[in-house]
């Protein structure tokens, strides 16, 4: 009896988690499709020195720091050298840098060679919008 009430027990915290999953989900920041996300500076291909300014722009939509829950608004996130894109469904954490004060400009420092630069827009709580606001994926060389 107690072996049936356990599978019984697990089961159901199974199917609760996956229907606060797809609730979280469901109630994603919306984001009008036309967004558009993209770096400005550098531009795809450029050679820049260690240190180096990037600037972000965005189309469609407004910049709001953080925790400010305003309609058609988010904030930067940068994605340096990422192979793949973070979870999308949940909060962005550590595999990007977070602009949580609205920033649309950032100096960064890397070593000489190849890398991406990309940028995720997130809403106030750090979770991308539906649909995601993705910029395309750039390659420079720092010198």
């Amino acid at each position: 009896m107690k072996k049936v009430f356990s599978k019984i027990l697990v089961a159901t915290a199974a199917i609760a988690m996956s229907s606060l999953l797809v609730a979280q989900q469901a109630e994603k920041t919306p984001a009008p499709a036309e967004a558009q996300l993209y770096i400005v500076s550098p531009q795809s291909g450029a050679v820049v020195s260690q240190t180096f300014n990037v600037v972000f722009g965005l189309q469609g939509m407004g910049v709001a720091p953080a925790g400010v829950q305003t309609n058609n608004t988010g904030h930067h996130h940068l994605l340096v050298d990422g192979a793949t894109l973070p979870d999308l469904n949940a909060p962005l954490g550590a595999a990007v840098t977070h602009f949580g004060g609205g920033q649309t400009q950032t100096t960064l420092t890397l070593t000489p060679g190849r890398h991406t630069l990309q940028l995720i827009l997130g809403d106030h709580v750090h979770t991308p919008h539906n649909p995601p606001v993705i910029s395309e994926k750039i390659t420079i060389t720092v010198q």
